[in-house]
């Protein structure tokens, strides 16, 4: 008599455990290649590579630094949920940089028509509603522009990048720049009573919170609403929504609303969080490393406000690289390129499977 092993079903726990151990092995040699490609640039520069990642470690290991992981990813978080909003319509918001910067003009604009006069908690709330009006009106213009003349978002949001630049320039270089300070083209000091507060004695400011309420909020909104559900219809076949009787045009420019708003508010936290005034690299990079995060969580809120973190903390670490080990300053942003490489290419690698097993 012949015995035969038994088949097991797709979706046991066995297979299920397999697949599992797979893809988290493929994830750690994806990983650990580019951190092998880097540790080979490190030693091209003269440095010993197992030296650089322990200096990395116990950089990124030191009490304080927590706080300084948690403060720099507060502005990535919501930059990066504000990519992720839109993309669940179809749209590429490429003006995070944008948003963010022009959060932190509202917010500082307030500073500069009230004063420090008036109490604390009037101030932050007036810097935030006026710094997400601000990051929603500058996200908008470019889902009006494309609903109304066809006109791609991920251009205009790019070019209204350097516009809302500009602008913080000419205000600090201009009327706004701080007549006791040292020459240098900046705003003056906030206020003691318009800086965010500090969460105990850890060093990060109540705009972390800020920001883990937001990552929540936009998961709620997404997944469990009707209006999160609409908007993943239209960005699937936007013809087909309209068939449907939804207002297509409402919600695009509705998620780039959304979606500025939050950067908006991410420049509120930079500004009374953490630079405490405008100068002209203010927010330099954020909105872009925000986009990074969440084209590489596939925009999904809570995965992109931990790549987030993620990168945030590789900034940190990365710190040591120029430090300890004479490394150039760019080299931290040839580490975050070439995780970055590996984990596009593993996903697309992926993805080709699934298109290859489907046919």
């Amino acid at each position: 008599m012949t015995v035969t092993a038994a088949t097991l079903p797709p979706g046991s726990p066995s297979n299920r455990w397999d697949s599992t151990a797979r893809t988290a092995l493929r994830w750690l040699v994806a990983i650990g290649g580019a951190l092998l490609v880097f540790a080979a640039f490190v030693a091209s520069k003269g440095a010993n590579p197992v030296d650089a990642y322990r200096e990395m470690l116990t950089a990124l290991l030191r009490v304080d630094s927590l706080g300084d992981v948690l403060n720099k990813a507060t502005p990535i978080v919501l930059a990066a949920l504000a990519v992720a909003v839109p993309a669940r319509a179809g749209l590429t918001n490429v003006g995070g940089e944008g948003q963010l910067v022009l959060g932190g003009v509202a917010a500082a604009g307030v500073i500069q028509f009230l004063g420090g006069g008036a109490p604390t908690v009037v101030l932050l709330l007036a810097m935030v509603l006026a710094a997400a009006l601000a990051g929603a009106a500058w996200a908008a213009l470019a889902g009006y522009l494309r609903e109304s003349f066809g006109i791609n978002e991920a251009v205009t949001t790019l070019l209204l990048n350097y516009l809302a630049i500009d602008l913080m320039l000419y205000l600090i270089y201009d009327s706004w720049k701080d007549p006791g300070g040292s020459g240098q083209p900046a705003t003056a000091d906030l206020p003691l009573n318009a800086r965010l507060p500090l969460l105990g004695s850890t060093g990060v400011h109540v705009g972390f919170l800020i920001a883990v309420g937001a990552t929540a909020l936009v998961w709620f909104l997404l997944t469990r609403t009707t209006w999160g559900f609409r908007l993943r219809i239209v960005g699937g076949n936007p013809e087909a929504a309209r068939r449907a009787g939804y207002r297509v045009g409402l919600l695009v420019v509705g998620s780039m609303l959304v979606g500025g708003a939050l950067a908006g508010i991410g420049g509120f936290t930079q500004l009374a969080g953490a630079e405490l005034k405008l100068r002209p690299g203010f927010l330099v990079e954020y909105g872009y490393i925000g986009f990074l995060a969440s084209w590489f969580a596939r925009h999904r809120p809570v995965r992109a406000a931990l790549a987030a973190v993620a990168r945030a903390a590789i900034t940190i670490a990365g710190d040591s690289l120029q430090i300890d080990s004479g490394l150039p300053a760019a080299s931290v942003n040839i580490l975050m390129a070439l995780v970055l490489l590996a984990v596009f290419g593993w996903t697309g690698a992926q993805k080709r499977r699934r298109q290859a097993v489907a046919a």
